[in-house]
């Protein structure tokens, strides 16, 4: 799990350094897209699109073009894709396990995109249910540190609506619980009076594959071509990287 977070700080801070704010509003709108078409437009009850439209916003994306994506998915407005969410597997540098998650409305492009970017990164592709076993989906929230917020405080504010664990990431804490746990959570650390900065199902490992400097490169380049497919939402790998290593990376 600690791989999973830190990378996912790590692409936290690539994502503001180097711009890449087009693509990301492409696989938001499309998470929009989905969660409005599969629970309505009404994101009181429907806590998936709540997620969803607080994420496109903490990414600065223009209140006009959620409300057209919210239109699109609820079937309020022509134009919305029949997007399908597909599973890939495969293998990276050091063995490490990579579960890709995509949403397309071809999957036979999608799935000729995934594997071109995995072969010719070092990569293989494995067989469905290959390396899927290897992960669970959980919630997971992540919250930034701020004035008096501690482990402790987040714990006791969490624990009873379902956290599983509280992790100290440095900058943030991450919170994990069932899947199903995600949305009571989330609304306990808002009863708390505490800010989170993303809420959202995600795939965890149950054990992690330590990589050197030279691997973790290597990991790291598969993970961002895959990335740069536009049908490709999310991407996981069951690897674990020290500080000393992630700070030689930097």
């Amino acid at each position: 799990m600690s791989g999973h977070s830190k990378w996912a700080t790590t692409k936290h801070k690539k994502a503001i350094i180097d711009g890449r704010r087009a693509k990301s509003f492409v696989k938001l709108v499309k998470a929009i897209e989905v969660a409005a078409r599969s629970g309505g437009a009404d994101m009181v009850g429907n806590p998936t699109l709540f997620d969803a439209v607080a994420k496109a916003k903490k990414n600065s994306m223009p209140s006009d073009n959620i409300e057209r994506a919210i239109k699109r998915g609820a079937g309020l407005e022509s134009g919305g894709a029949d997007w399908q969410t597909i599973m890939y597997e495969g293998y990276g540098p050091g063995g490490v396990a990579i579960l890709i998650e995509c949403l397309s409305d071809n999957r036979n492009r999608a799935a000729s995109e995934v594997r071109v970017a995995v072969t010719r990164n070092g990569g293989t592709m494995g067989d469905p249910g290959s390396v899927a076993y290897l992960f669970s989906r959980k919630g997971v929230v992540i919250t930034n540190k701020a004035a008096g917020v501690t482990e402790e405080t987040i714990s006791e504010a969490v624990l009873e609506a379902g956290a599983e664990e509280v992790n100290d990431l440095g900058e943030s804490f991450e919170i994990v619980s069932e899947a199903s746990d995600l949305v009571a959570v989330r609304t306990a650390l808002q009863n708390a009076g505490i800010e989170y900065e993303s809420a959202e199902s995600s795939f965890l490992p149950s054990m992690s594959i330590p990589l050197d400097a030279e691997q973790a490169t290597k990991v790291f380049s598969l993970i961002e071509a895959i990335e740069e497919l536009d049908d490709v939402q999310n991407v996981y790998g069951n690897f674990d990287i020290s500080d000393e290593v992630l700070a030689s990376l930097d």
